[in-house]
């Protein structure tokens, strides 16, 4: 009777030191995102440089332009659309692996980024450019809410969509779409556009521009606000659906609003960076270890950590092979790749024990 309250404020101690410790190391890395590059700037001055454009710093910068360019024009939305990007992959992550019960469950489960690729690809392959600068994105955000809704009309069979066909849906629509993908690579007329369709297919964060931030930002705070709502209704689920209908959660209906929310989110982040995988994986399993599995906890958390892993990701991918970048796909998934083999060998291990047991 005397461990159940003493674990609740320890759990709550976790939870408030795990904010304050990843609020720290998203300032940090957010510094070190503006500093490092082909042209280092020193943190003060680039907290200078931020400090001045918001009207609190000196009347006289002592840097120069070109830095305060670099700074403000390349470096910073790119590091915020790292922020938001691993952010929101990282909540959605979580949310699904929810919803389906599921620990290797991701963003791109419904096969949204299948979606996404295919539009940007028709894009790139065909010239199309009827929105200027923003076409690419806009046709991948197309991309995946036509796929979204071809998902949905597949998956509905007598007025009913259930989780299972959601999924088995998902698998299907994206395997035909990275075929129509493919063939239209493959009969591209110009041989540089394979090399442009690779880089946008691994997902990377050059090329952002202030005025394309907003949308991606709006996206992870829609999702995050939702979701924290509904943290109850998640919260249910791990108990199963019957003892979830039993507390009064309507399970079908409930799953399908939040899969339409999570893949309109996912739809967007995609749009704006290209798939970028596992960090949706990999981010609410590890913040569970600290935490714990309640979703009013997680998903504040698994936001921080997924921001600060991107950040630091995309810092990688600029530095690593300079002056060459590395596409920053490529080493979430030198990462992820390891972390899912180790969590499908754990699942195994649980299966087998209670097997034994």
């Amino acid at each position: 009777m005397t461990g159940a309250p003493a674990r609740a404020p320890r759990g709550r101690r976790a939870f408030a030191s795990s904010l304050v410790v990843l609020g720290v190391l998203l300032l940090l890395s957010v510094t070190a995102g503006l500093a490092i590059g082909s042209v280092r700037v020193p943190p003060g001055e680039v907290w200078g440089i931020v400090a001045h454009a918001l009207g609190a710093g000196p009347e006289e910068p002592a840097w120069s332009r070109a830095r305060e360019t670099i700074v403000l024009d390349v470096r910073a939305p790119r590091v915020l659309l790292g922020a938001v990007t691993g952010a929101g992959l990282s909540v959605v992550g979580t949310a699904m692996q929810a919803l389906v019960r599921n620990p290797l469950a991701e963003p791109y489960l419904l096969g949204v980024s299948s979606g996404a690729s295919l539009g940007a690809v028709a894009v790139i392959v065909s010239g199309a450019g009827l929105f200027g600068a923003v076409s690419l994105s806009v046709s991948a955000f197309a991309g995946a809410l036509v796929t979204l809704l071809l998902v949905y009309t597949t998956a509905r069979a007598g007025g009913r969509i259930t989780s299972v066909r959601l999924v088995l849906a998902g698998v299907a629509v994206a395997s035909v779409l990275t075929a129509v993908t493919d063939l239209l690579l493959l009969t591209a007329d110009r041989g540089n556009q394979a090399r442009e369709v690779l880089a946008w297919t691994l997902g990377g964060l050059g090329g952002v521009r202030w005025a394309t931030l907003w949308l991606p930002a709006a996206a992870l705070l829609l999702g995050i606000g939702v979701l924290l709502v509904q943290a109850r209704s998640l919260n249910l689920l791990l108990a199963g659906e019957e003892a979830a209908t039993t507390m009064g959660l309507d399970v079908p209906r409930f799953r399908v609003r939040m899969f339409v929310l999570l893949s309109l989110v996912t739809g967007v982040l995609v749009a704006a960076t290209g798939p970028i995988g596992f960090v949706g994986l990999m981010l609410p399993h590890v913040v569970r270890l600290f935490v714990g599995g309640d979703h009013r906890r997680v998903l504040p958390t698994a936001a921080l950590a997924g921001a600060v892993f991107l950040v630091w990701a995309d810092v990688a991918a600029r530095t690593v092979a300079a002056p060459m970048e590395i596409p920053v796909g490529v080493l979430t998934a030198l990462c992820g790749g390891p972390f899912f083999l180790w969590l499908m060998r754990r699942d195994a291990r649980r299966t087998t024990d209670r097997g034994v047991a």
